[in-house]
């Protein structure tokens, strides 16, 4: 994988082709501003052309996920980029949202506001007890606009009024009875809980998951008449891959199949 000079997130590797991603902001609690989303967007576009790259964790540095929007970036005093730009906030959940690698947020503390968008934007979200979350834009004169969209394909839509009209925080738990979570667990079984997902993506053909969450990002806002022809049409192209062809002659010989990713 290309190596990028980073300000503001850290990249590494992990267990089970786990890329990891880490807002590297403490002292700010991991705010997110401009220049730290340009830095997620070269990630995600690396990640996304590394056959090596399995899955990706997103995870905060210190006590805390992300407590939303850098406000003090967001209000002039931006820190001068490292690399071209990408887009902005928009274009990051509109690229995690369309990921061919499955994204797994590592909620390790409060996630808040904007921080609570990259968890709604992921596939999968284990977050731990210690964290908070909610939509406080409300109490300092602003909505929560763009987070808007990714809380309302995991929040049931009464629910997610209240969040956004009221400002409140809720816990872990909370937050997973809402499914804006896949899983609550204690600090301590935070590493274990993401572990046991991305050593199961591992597991699985690479060439099928990716065609499986391009097939699903493609057919979210569609109709069902529309859905369905294309889904038509990608189970077309997942059928004509070896990796099916070995999957299902796996199955009748009674063995563990043997992926290609091709």
């Amino acid at each position: 994988m290309t190596e990028r000079r980073y300000q503001f997130i850290e990249v590494g590797t992990g267990d089970h082709g786990a890329l990891r991603i880490a807002l590297n902001n403490p002292a700010r609690k991991n705010a997110i501003g401009p220049a730290m989303v340009n830095e997620l967007l070269w990630a995600l576009a690396d990640a996304a052309e590394d056959p090596a790259v399995r899955s990706i964790v997103l995870t905060g540095k210190g006590d805390a996920f992300c407590a939303g929007g850098d406000f003090a970036q967001m209000t002039g005093g931006a820190a001068e980029a490292e690399l071209p730009s990408k887009g902005d906030y928009a274009d990051l959940l509109l690229a995690m949202v369309r990921s061919p690698k499955p994204i797994v947020a590592r909620v390790n503390g409060h996630a808040m506001g904007g921080g609570l968008g990259l968890v709604a934007a992921s596939h999968f979200a284990v977050a731990s007890r210690a964290g908070k979350f909610g939509t406080p834009e409300i109490n300092v004169g602003l909505f929560p606009m763009m987070i808007m969209a990714v809380l309302a394909r995991v929040v049931p839509r009464r629910r997610l009024m209240e969040m956004m009209l009221f400002g409140e925080r809720m816990d872990a738990d909370q937050a997973a009875a809402l499914g804006l979570v896949s899983l609550a667990v204690d600090a301590e079984g935070l590493d274990a809980a993401v572990d046991r997902i991305v050593q199961t993506i591992a597991s699985k053909s690479p060439i099928t998951i990716k065609l499986g969450l391009e097939a699903f990002a493609a057919q979210d806002d569609l109709a069902l008449a529309d859905a369905l022809p294309l889904l038509r049409d990608r189970l077309g192209q997942a059928l004509s891959t070896d990796d099916a062809r070995e999957g299902l002659m796996a199955f009748l010989e009674k063995r563990p199949p043997r992926w290609t990713g091709k």
